[in-house]
């Protein structure tokens, strides 16, 4: 029998951290739903996943997390404003097309967004650029010519963003294995983490 118990890294359970106990959560490219599911299980939570691929949706469905099967780039118009106290993007926001839409939207729905993504800030990526090569890590583990990101950026790529949208920060961190960065996070994190809201 297949064993769905939700296994998530070290990232994203400090991510999960972020989304307060109780809170009604819609989850944007949310995989195979581990996260949502361990969010319903260990926090309380309610609400549901957005996902594309077919594979991701059945074992959503077999984890009994409720999935809408919806291509991000076409928007979240089928949710209302305010609809739910948290609204996640976690590895979802450097695939899409039409980021700031997206970030404006997650505003609109949620109460509050939570993005993470890759931080090609990262001292190895940095050292991988002036070696003449584009970083292959842990977190960026595919090559120039094969990857699935549309796009790279950085903690301040994002500040400067967020700014530009009328975004405000709540709080603002890397991760690097699990373990939150505050200082210096842009080149010592693998991994940005932002909590978000309308400013």
């Amino acid at each position: 029998m297949l064993n769905l118990a939700p296994r998530l890294t070290a990232d994203q359970l400090s991510i999960t951290r972020l989304v307060p106990p109780g809170s009604r959560v819609l989850d944007l490219g949310c995989g195979d739903g581990a996260m949502l599911e361990h969010l319903t299980r260990e926090r309380g939570c309610t609400g549901y996943g957005v996902e594309i691929n077919d594979a991701n949706v059945q074992a959503c469905v077999a984890r009994g997390v409720n999935v809408i099967q919806l291509n991000l780039d076409e928007g979240l118009a089928m949710f209302g404003d305010a609809s739910f106290d948290v609204v996640l993007q976690i590895d979802t926001l450097q695939h899409l097309h039409n980021t700031e839409i997206m970030l404006r939207e997650t505003a609109r729905v949620g109460s509050a967004g939570i993005v993470a993504f890759p931080n090609f800030g990262h001292w190895p990526n940095r050292l991988a650029v002036l070696r003449g090569r584009m970083p292959v890590t842990k977190v960026l583990p595919y090559q120039w010519y094969d990857t699935p990101n549309i796009r790279v950026g950085t903690l301040q790529d994002f500040t400067a963003l967020a700014q530009k949208n009328r975004l405000k920060i709540i709080d603002s961190f890397g991760l690097q294995d699990g373990q939150e960065i505050r200082f210096w996070p842009n080149a010592r994190a693998s991994r940005a983490v932002f909590k978000f809201q309308h400013g």
